[in-house]
């Protein structure tokens, strides 16, 4: 069973940066490069919502248009860690912040749904307010 443990959250003043992990474990016959990995985020009263995507080489992200030029998503393999920078926080981004894993999905054309996940994690806390 794939296990997801995001962290890194926290309090930051609006313009600040925080930097998330997705600490992966539990592959039992693949590893984390088999794995599609996406970020969302929820805030109190409103639906999930994905952020940014990264295929399982790396090699295509994707991400939600309030948060282009401000977060950027990367992964190590090798470390089976799933990082996403956020710069220039606002206090729009407060939530609750998920990483979840698949292995089927794409993620070059749009951000997939929550639905379409398989793995996830509990979510770390990211609020921004001065």
């Amino acid at each position: 069973q794939l296990q997801l443990v995001e962290s890194g959250g926290g309090l930051v003043q609006p313009g600040g940066s925080l930097r998330l992990s997705c600490a992966t474990s539990g592959f039992t016959l693949d590893a984390l490069d088999y794995y599609a990995i996406g970020w969302f985020r929820q805030a109190p009263g409103k639906e999930r919502e994905g952020v940014s995507c990264i295929t399982s080489s790396g090699g295509i992200t994707n991400y939600a248009d309030s948060v282009k030029g401000r977060f950027t998503i990367s992964r190590d393999n090798a470390k089976n860690t799933v990082y996403l920078q956020m710069n220039s926080l606002k206090p729009e981004d407060t939530a609750i912040y998920y990483c979840a894993a698949d292995r089927s999905l794409r993620c070059g054309v749009r951000l997939p749904t929550p639905y379409e996940y398989t793995y996830w994690g509990q979510g770390t806390q990211v609020t921004v307010s001065s």
